[in-house]
């Protein structure tokens, strides 16, 4: 069933390499990364829905008890259905571990009534024909619904060469210096679009993560130990474990 357009959002970057030069940078990143934590692989997601729901739920805390979170609702709800139709209270009991229960079960009991309006049920179907950026723009049209949680669904559930950009990629990225300092994640995404090595954006992504959280954290970020060292911007001009400054999280 053909999804109803909907507009998205955009963001701009300061001045950073040229397109060309960002490629090939973002190129030697990717494999300076895979060299230090290997090629990663993940299960891809069957169940559309269930990756977008599990997406919010992910959402402002830990992939532990995001997790937890999810298999507690499925295990209370017998299917999408039941969930839109109980009472917020119940979601939220099911959710708690997750963290934010309270706003994340009104934001899944519209997110899944709005579906069911546009397309007589709570199958996501549809978006495997739709291209990247259509997928994007359809599901940032729903509260609650970013470009991080949008992307992670088109690259963990539709397979997509796609970045998504949380606060750990956005602070990489920026110190990086490839697309100039983005002023915020969302900001970041966009400015990563079409810039990405072709095959390489599930590695990229999972990389940059974990480069963030060990690594160039937010705070006195570790360049002296950085396999990005001589290809970053910040690293470049650092002494020993690194400066404290950065893009922060946000």
């Amino acid at each position: 069933m053909p999804a109803p357009s909907r507009g998205g959002r955009r963001g701009g970057a300061k001045a950073g390499d040229s397109p060309r030069g960002a490629r090939r940078k973002l190129t030697r990143v990717t494999d300076l990364l895979e060299r230090t934590y290997g090629v990663p692989s993940v299960r891809r997601e069957r169940d559309l829905m269930g990756s977008l729901v599990g997406t919010i739920l992910s959402q402002n805390t830990t992939d532990v008890n995001s997790r937890r979170a999810y298999l507690s609702l499925r295990e209370r709800f017998d299917d999408w259905t039941a969930v839109e139709r109980a009472p917020a209270r119940s979601i939220e009991a099911a959710i708690r571990s997750g963290g934010l229960a309270g706003t994340k079960a009104r934001r899944l009991k519209r997110l899944l009534a709005d579906v069911r309006r546009e397309t007589g049920g709570h199958d996501l179907g549809f978006l495997r024909r739709m291209d990247t950026d259509e997928v994007i723009r359809y599901l940032e049209g729903f509260e609650g619904v970013g470009p991080k949680t949008a992307s992670c669904v088109a690259l963990f559930a539709l397979g997509r060469d796609i970045v998504p950009v949380d606060t750990h990629v956005h602070r990489v990225v920026g110190r990086l210096g490839i697309v100039g300092r983005p002023t915020s994640p969302a900001a970041t995404f966009a400015a990563l679009r079409g810039l990405t090595p072709e095959g390489r954006g599930l590695s990229l992504h999972v990389n940059l993560i974990r480069l963030g959280r060990a690594i160039c954290r937010p705070r006195r970020p570790r360049c002296g130990e950085c396999p990005l060292r001589r290809v970053c911007e910040t690293g470049r001009g650092s002494r020993g474990s690194g400066p404290s400054g950065g893009p922060r999280e946000g």
